[in-house]
């Protein structure tokens, strides 16, 4: 339901809430007149008046969130806002929508994550009536589960603090759509994700993710624009926040993927429903099972026979091999599905029966097209993952399907769909061009602008290039890389980020440093990054070593953390399947793979890791950066322009300087 003219012409104007003296300047915040923020501010306002699309780099500091906030709000239509990260999300609909109430009264916002966030109140019903649970741990969540049911409003799996992230019971239980009854489930009118839409419909901005809104969008795609498919309703503009990432989320919403754990679970959920519908005794109950056993059988021997070596992501390329001498094995998984298909369709009476037949469908369908599909934009490949702790660990193999390029799906999906889609973040520009990221996302026509950091650079941060280095594909560079990060570190008295573009670097660099650093050492891995952010915060003095998830979306202010150390220019991994089947694309396309692709994507990535450093007017700080390439070769002055005006230096005396004349 949009907002009344009444509703809008009670808001501020733009300049009223943002202009010296204004509505912003009375409020608890620490003020400082931003004209950045006015601008952004304006130009979304316009965009949403024009109906035109927007893309504006905001450096950190600029307030960029209420300068999008306060105009999707006036714009009369619904807004959906869609953030990289749920932290960020999070931040949004728990700190800055009240603080806004606070300046302008009651809001019609709400707050949406995908469904395997929320409980199902049908499955938890039925599992209270046919408990089936594997240990004491399992029996404690479902009844610390069973308590909160009681008491929640929203379902929200986060308000469960004891729950373990990992908690296989809650993956039984949880709201995804693939087991949903829908409208025929008789907890329908009690369901956390029904309510969840009904605040939505009420809502003048939803605050969401990129995953769920991608998520979404397949969904609406795959159903051809069916009323009742997605969560997500109508809306006149869409905001994405942290929009660097978009070109990762929508390839993998847009792309298809299988695993073994599918079918596992598939034939553990055939089998309770058997067992919750009278037993196995029945003749069609007798066939389903027999079915369910062998897909469980002959998905293993599948999964088992794939060319897949080791752990991580390897090209299939060679599904025509594959076929001819185990395509027995493929034949065998795709017929049992087909049987156990028809089979389920043959159940009457039991309400799980028709949304266990659409889930063997939708695999019988995807495993088809992962094997025998040969779509040009897709790059097929397989991986496996290792799961749990050090103590019990387990593997998940993937089977993928990728788009090599997702510019036109986005196109047409997105840019076509919406009247105004706004994309903003610190980090979208390459030497101060938004020519890589449109693109990347096929964003032909849109308005630009980028918003200067509110930030002083030159008197905030360091940029220190350490000099004779020696290339980081080098047998000494890890020597060499050791004994300067321990030089800086003993200058900085620790606090420090030491992030890495792999995890084996991180390790051999931790082992190294562990034994000569009389700091505080926290390690990606060892525990949950929010903890582990937690303890860098309280600990005085620590130094965490950390890879991708710490390069972004983590904001630690204030003298905890004065350097950020990066061991080399973080290009993707040349070898990995999608990265390669991108840049074979763009050869062929006549294009440079190299300084098209691999330079700006790792332009965009250096500043989001140096970005972690300055997140404050207050904050002073030091950047290292180990790799001599981006003094050495053509390509580094494309990453010097890149990055904000920093201070430069390649001397170590001037990084102690910088620590002793505060």
């Amino acid at each position: 339901m949009p907002l009344t003219e009444a509703t809008i012409r009670s808001l501020p104007t733009l300049h009223a809430f943002f202009a010296p003296g204004g509505i912003l300047a009375q409020s608890t915040l620490p003020y400082e007149y931003r004209p950045g923020q006015l601008e952004m501010a304006r130009a979304v306002e316009r965009a949403l008046e024009e109906k035109r699309h927007l893309i504006v780099e905001a450096g950190t500091g600029t307030g960029k969130t209420l300068a999008y906030l306060l105009p999707a709000l006036r714009t009369g239509h619904r807004v959906i806002v869609s953030t990289g990260t749920k932290a960020l999300q999070d931040q949004l609909y728990l700190r800055d929508i009240p603080f806004l109430e606070s300046l302008l009264g009651e809001l019609k916002v709400c707050y949406m994550k995908g469904r395997a966030n929320y409980l199902c109140r049908h499955k938890l019903v039925t599992l209270t009536q046919h408990p089936i649970l594997s240990g004491l741990e399992e029996i404690d969540q479902f009844h610390q589960i069973s308590r909160w049911e009681k008491t929640t409003e929203t379902g929200d799996r986060s308000e469960l603090a004891g729950l373990p992230e990992a908690s296989a019971l809650w993956s039984r239980i949880d709201a995804r759509s693939e087991a949903c009854l829908g409208s025929t489930c008789p907890d329908y009118q009690r369901c956390f994700v029904t309510e969840m839409r009904r605040r939505a419909q009420e809502s003048d901005i939803i605050i969401v993710n990129h995953h769920l809104f991608f998520a979404d969008l397949a969904v609406r795609q795959q159903a051809s624009g069916a009323p009742d498919a997605g969560v997500l309703p109508e809306a006149g503009a869409v905001i994405f926040d942290e929009a660097h990432e978009l070109e990762e989320v929508a390839s993998s919403y847009f792309g298809i993927s299988v695993s073994n754990l599918r079918f596992e679970d598939l034939a553990r959920d055939v089998e309770a429903m058997l067992k919750k519908g009278g037993g196995y005794a029945s003749p069609p109950n007798t066939a389903v099972l027999v079915s369910s056993q062998q897909l469980r059988d002959r998905a293993r021997m599948f999964f088992a026979q794939l060319p897949i070596a080791g752990d991580g992501r390897q090209p299939f390329d060679d599904r025509e091999d594959f076929l001819e001498t185990r395509g027995d094995l493929y034949l065998s998984v795709k017929h049992t599905l087909v049987r156990l298909e028809a089979e389920l369709d043959q159940l009457r009476g039991i309400d799980e029966a028709p949304g266990l037949r659409k889930r063997v469908t939708n695999l019988r369908t995807e495993l088809e097209f992962l094997l025998e599909s040969n779509s040009g934009n897709m790059v097929y490949w397989l991986e496996r993952r290792i799961h749990g702790g050090l103590h019990k660990q387990s593997r998940t193999t993937f089977l993928q399907a990728t788009p090599i390029d997702v510019s036109s799906l986005l196109d047409a999906q997105l840019f076509q769909n919406f009247p105004t889609v706004v994309l903003t973040s610190a980090t979208l520009t390459v030497q101060g061009s938004f020519e890589h990221i449109r693109r990347r996302l096929g964003l032909e026509d849109a308005r630009e602008l980028v918003v200067p950091s509110h930030f002083r650079y030159q008197d905030q941060a360091l940029l220190y290039l350490p000099p004779e280095m020696p290339d980081p594909r080098a047998p000494d560079f890890p020597q060499a890389a050791a004994r300067c990060i321990q030089r800086v570190l003993e200058i900085t008295k620790g606090r420090a980020f030491c992030l890495f573009t792999s995890y084996s670097q991180m390790r051999d660099l931790y082992e190294r440093l562990l034994p000569v650093l009389d700091y505080p050492i926290l390690l990606h891995g060892s525990a949950p990054r929010n903890v582990l952010l937690e303890q860098f915060r309280e600990t005085p003095n620590a130094v965490l070593f950390g890879t991708a998830s710490f390069w972004q979306g983590v904001d630690v202010q204030g003298e905890a953390l004065s350097c950020v150390i990066i061991d080399r220019l973080p290009f993707a991994v040349p070898n990995d399947p999608v990265v390669a089947a991108r840049m074979k694309f763009i050869e062929e396309s006549g294009g440079k793979p190299f300084f098209d692709y691999q330079v700006p994507s790792a332009v965009i990535s250096l500043k989001q890791g140096f970005g972690r450093l300055i997140r404050s007017l207050e904050d002073r700080g030091v950047l290292v950066l180990l790799d001599p390439r981006i003094r050495q070769k053509r390509y580094g002055q494309t990453f010097l322009e890149s990055l904000p005006p920093y201070r430069v230096t390649g001397t170590i005396t001037e990084v102690q300087a910088f620590f002793e004349n505060k």
